[in-house]
């Protein structure tokens, strides 16, 4: 049978993207002829620095040559300007919309023992479109003379459903995944529906009413549902992970419980994620440009290469993608080459080298 070729496109952006994101490419490039795989590769523009010298953060080629010629894409990450500045907007969330990628996929998973938290092994499902994240603000004088900001939160029943279902879909897979034999720490599939309704009656009820009518559909019935609000799920969060298995929220929500479940696995230089919509996904690293150690060859490659095999999961490719997981786990397990932010003195050079190895 002839090899499968997908056409992959690579946006570096910022900042220690363009040192993480050719570490996609090369375990790309890596994996076993077995799987009779092939990639081609096409280079875009975004960012801060594509901003500063073309006047857009993403320019129009980027997202015509996404939409025709690619089957899904790695994004590495944007620096942002430390001041207000006309014209720019952040190109992963415009992304986001032109593409119609209404899921951000963040699995958090700990290798070993896990530590003093214990095992984690959840995924974090975040609406991607919504919410305070539509940037309609205004500033405005009040009758005293004061300033006053306001920011609109919009939350649609569509949204709601479509991120419920999703990570309804995922839920069940894990547990597809688990009964042919993973290891894992959960024994059944769970979605866990995080809001702040009891305050947000309207845009958070919503999310919550149309979450939980999404999970009631026939092919969710083994799935266990249930809620947490938003402040008892960062506590929970942090004093008992191993109770979750896909925790589904709002955009804004979504974003801070994903950061800070970061630091249950010890980095956000491990945790990955994935921009997901019908048909195409973005793998993009959950660090930031770090300009603080750009140019030091000692970024943490390894948020890259799990999104990397996120990214091919939701093309379809879950055996390529386990066998990234697979050497990306074997390299943390051994602890023998880990970089700076994991205690150890391992170069970038030197992680992306030994995880391909093990492939």
């Amino acid at each position: 049978m002839a090899a499968r070729t997908l056409k992959i496109g690579l946006i570096p952006g910022d900042g220690i993207g363009r040192e993480v994101i050719p570490a996609g490419r090369r375990i790309l490039e890596a994996l076993p002829s077995s799987l009779n795989l092939k990639f081609s590769f096409t280079h875009l523009d975004a960012g801060w620095e594509t901003f500063q010298k073309q006047g857009v953060a993403l320019p129009d080629k980027t997202v015509e040559v996404l939409k025709s010629d690619c089957d899904g894409a790695l994004f590495g990450a944007v620096s942002s300007p430390t001041v207000q500045t006309k014209g720019y907007s952040s190109p992963i969330v415009a992304l986001r919309k032109r593409l119609g990628l209404y899921a951000n996929v963040r699995p958090v998973k700990s290798v070993g023992s896990g530590g003093k938290v214990g095992k984690v092994d959840m995924v974090i499902v975040r609406e991607n479109t919504e919410d305070l994240y539509v940037k309609e603000e205004k500033t405005y004088t009040a009758a005293d003379g004061s300033k006053v900001a306001e920011a609109i939160k919009r939350i649609t029943e569509k949204a709601s459903y479509n991120i419920a279902a999703m990570a309804g879909d995922i839920a069940l897979r894990r547990q597809r995944v688990r009964e042919a034999g993973a290891e894992s720490i959960h024994s059944r599939p769970q979605v866990t529906v995080t809001h702040k309704s009891n305050v947000l009656s309207q845009t958070d009820g919503l999310f919550r009413e149309t979450a939980r009518r999404a999970l009631a559909e026939q092919k969710y019935q083994s799935v266990k549902v249930e809620e947490q609000i938003v402040d008892s799920m960062v506590y929970k969060l942090f004093r008992q992970p191993a109770d979750y298995d896909v925790i589904v929220a709002p955009n804004l929500y979504g974003d801070i419980l994903s950061d800070g479940a970061a630091a249950l696995v010890g980095s956000l230089g491990l945790v990955p994620s994935a921009n997901v919509g019908t048909g195409f996904a973005i793998g993009e690293p959950c660090h930031g440009s770090a300009p603080d150690i750009e140019g030091k060859g000692i970024a943490n490659p390894i948020a890259t290469l799990r999104s990397t095999a996120l990214m091919l999961e939701f093309m379809g490719e879950e055996e390529a993608a386990a066998v990234i997981y697979k050497a990306v786990d074997a390299n943390l397990e051994e602890g023998r080459l880990l970089s700076p932010d994991l205690g150890g003195k391992a170069t970038t050079e030197e992680v992306i080298e030994d995880v391909c190895k093990r492939l």
